[in-house]
């Protein structure tokens, strides 16, 4: 299947020139942005209108309320999604990532992995925590209410389907789990023709709808979304719950950034996804002001007949393309995670040369599709759903409207007054939502607050944790050169062989060394100090690998660095290395590699938040991704050093 990232190099006619080989490239990047970026706010239009007017919180169906509503979604689109995420937010992104995490790492300048964190940082770590455990429970509803929706359409034909509507949803969603390995790009490219065929669709239906009854496009004046609320009350406060639906993907858009960057995803938006949205809502709305009985499935309501069922293939088609926005959105954010320190070191497969963002993480798959399809089996109606989905799509914007607030204000010398405005109105639109999605709360908004608790408990642990280990680490740290020095001036006995130690700092003396010193008073002939340090850069030329540094008595410090495309090969590197010195570094029979392993102890404390904590990080720490599989090295020569440690204050760091 062809990568959306391949260029044309020419063609028969001759050589392609630069700048249409370019528009080519985000042609193509774009059609794929709308399989993995759009398909969650693509498919809201399914069941978002019709939450405004259901159940006890819902208002009446009148022509004002109708209109009313229509504005909020129409003006949320425009301003929450449009200016905020696709026009401000994506302006802030980390080595070309985005979500909340980049925004993270903008504000700490990458202080993380529990070193030097000042008490402001460890605040905005914290809240970071929140807002990414929420966005996780996003993620696990996004694919169970999507699909739901869609396969749902079934019963407005007749009931005969009822009984096999949550099987055919569990079969859609693990066909989608299952192409995950392809790569963001690829099912991007494979799925973004049927979402250019869904926004067509839709925005027709919409259109013709519209036509029928044009008195629906006085929402289009913002004042009728203000005086919505003054006719409600409380029931027009709480109804912003179900605004907040038109909003889902929102995050999952800014988070998906690197996987196609700004342009692409610009294109897709103001070019097709926006135009179509607001017309199909318009034309929901026109519905309802001719049939207010619609109220149940506006959506379905405005398909002739003659073409429902083919509208609800396409729809169940398009919902399970909505599941992909939120599962690479999921993936990115672990990606992130990781390289931040904020959960365990996992198996990630890059699938693209030319984008860092396009990732895949078996392990969060798996439990992606293990979590969505418990949730379908529980809830089993998107319209239980829905509840739920509110307050983990608005708590998750508002996290990130308080971090790039925050992220403005230290980076403007001067306040510039439009910026924090705009920056106020976001925060307070954001605010909004999360009340009036709270007010669900028995309904179905405990799930996110469960799933969110459950993440932030799994990163806080971790953190701390990894923070605890830092300080220790620093403590006991000893400059690599001090120690050169002073094994010269009373060396310890040699052995034949090579000894390689694997260093996470850059310049001090790795634990394992120490152990390895002191419990086996020897050293090898040749001792050889190897970190791997990551590049922003798909592959490295081999002139780029490598920094070696010759030291006394045998000494060789190597840094290496490695393309995030590359997978890490220790033994290849150490006979590249050889090549340069002029000396064998790697050879099957005589080279040893060292790995510390720690054997974690929690404290004799009875705090149980504390204790918690701590055998939760032990846990993670004893599944974390092996080092020698992670870095390539023979099994059969390799040897672990342990040492006991127990955890003295992972409750109380940070």
């Amino acid at each position: 299947m062809p990568n959306p990232n391949d260029q044309p190099a020419s063609d028969a006619s001759g050589p392609i020139p630069a700048s249409q080989r370019r528009v080519v490239r985000e042609g193509k990047l774009a059609l794929a942005a709308l399989g993995i970026v759009f398909g969650d706010i693509g498919t809201s239009p399914l069941y978002a209108l019709q939450e405004g007017f259901h159940g006890a919180h819902g208002v009446a169906p009148t022509p004002d309320n109708v209109i009313g509503l229509v504005s909020l979604f129409l003006w949320s689109l425009l301003i929450l999604v449009s200016i905020k995420y696709v026009l401000v937010l994506m302006q802030a992104d980390h080595r070309g990532e985005g979500g909340i995490l980049a925004l993270l790492a903008l504000l700490t300048g990458e202080r993380m992995q529990g070193k030097s964190n000042t008490k402001t940082d460890t605040r905005w770590i914290y809240l970071a925590m929140i807002g990414t455990a929420m966005l996780l429970g996003d993620g696990i509803i996004t694919p169970a209410i999507s699909v739901l929706s869609a396969v749902e359409g079934l019963s407005v034909a007749t009931s005969a389907f009822d009984p096999y509507i949550v099987p055919l949803t569990i079969a859609v969603l693990v066909v989608l789990f299952a192409v995950q390995p392809w790569g963001s790009g690829r099912v991007g490219l494979a799925f973004g023709p049927q979402l250019a065929a869904w926004f067509i669709v839709i925005g027709l239906f919409g259109l013709v709808s519209l036509i029928r009854t044009p008195a629906i496009l006085t929402a289009l004046n913002p004042w009728h979304a203000a005086t919505f609320f003054a006719r409600n009350g409380m029931h027009g406060f709480i109804a912003l719950g179900a605004v907040a639906l038109c909003l889902t993907g929102g995050e999952a858009l800014y988070a998906a950034q690197g996987h196609f960057g700004r342009r692409p995803i610009r294109l897709a938006w103001y070019g097709v996804v926006l135009p179509a949205l607001m017309m199909n809502y318009l034309g929901q709305g026109a519905l309802l002001l001719r049939e207010p009985s619609a109220v149940g499935r506006p959506f379905f309501s405005i398909v002739p007949g003659w073409a429902l069922y083919p509208t609800v293939v396409l729809a169940a088609r398009a919902t399970a393309i909505a599941a992909q926005a939120l599962i690479s959105a999921v993936f990115s954010l672990a990606w992130q995670a990781m390289r931040l320190g904020l959960i365990p070191r996992m198996q990630a497969v890059h699938t693209s040369e030319r984008a860092i963002g396009q990732i895949y993480v078996p392990v969060v798959n798996w439990l992606l599709m293990a979590s969505t399809i418990s949730v379908v089996l529980l809830f089993r109606s998107s319209t239980r759903l829905a509840a739920a989905f509110g307050l983990a799509v608005s708590t998750t914007m508002l996290v990130t409207s308080i971090l790039f607030a925050i992220l403005v204000r230290r980076r403007a010398r001067k306040a510039r007054w439009p910026i924090v405005c705009a920056v106020g109105v976001f925060i307070v639109a954001d605010a909004a939502f999360v009340g009036a999605n709270s007010f669900k709360f028995a309904e179905g908004g405990w799930l996110p607050v469960v799933i969110g608790a459950g993440a932030l408990a799994v990163t806080l642990s971790w953190y701390r944790g990894q923070s605890t280990l830092h300080h220790v680490h620093d403590t006991d740290g000893l400059p690599l050169a001090v120690f050169v020095e002073s094994l010269a001036l009373s060396p310890p006995h040699r052995v034949q062989g090579v000894g390689v130690f694997m260093a996470p700092e850059a310049d001090a003396v790795p634990l394992v060394l120490l152990h390895h010193l002191k419990h086996n008073q020897m050293l090898h002939e040749t001792v050889v100090i190897l970190s791997i340090l990551p590049d922003e850069s798909p592959r490295l030329a081999e002139s780029r690998r490598l920094e070696i540094t010759r030291m006394d008595i045998g000494f060789i410090r190597i840094k290496a660095r490695y393309g995030y495309k590359e997978r890490v090969d220790v033994p290849s590197l150490l006979e590249q290395a050889s090549a340069s010195l002029g000396m064998t570094l790697h050879d099957p029979m005589t080279t040893t590699y060292y790995l510390g392993r720690e054997a974690l102890v929690a404290s004799a404390c009875r705090n149980p938040v504390r204790l918690v904590l701590e055998r939760l990080f032990i846990l993670l720490h004893r599944n974390e991704l092996d080092a020698t599989t992670y870095f390539g090295l023979p099994p059969n020569r390799v040897v672990e050093l342990g040492s006991r440690l127990e955890l003295p204050d992972l409750a109380g760091r940070g």
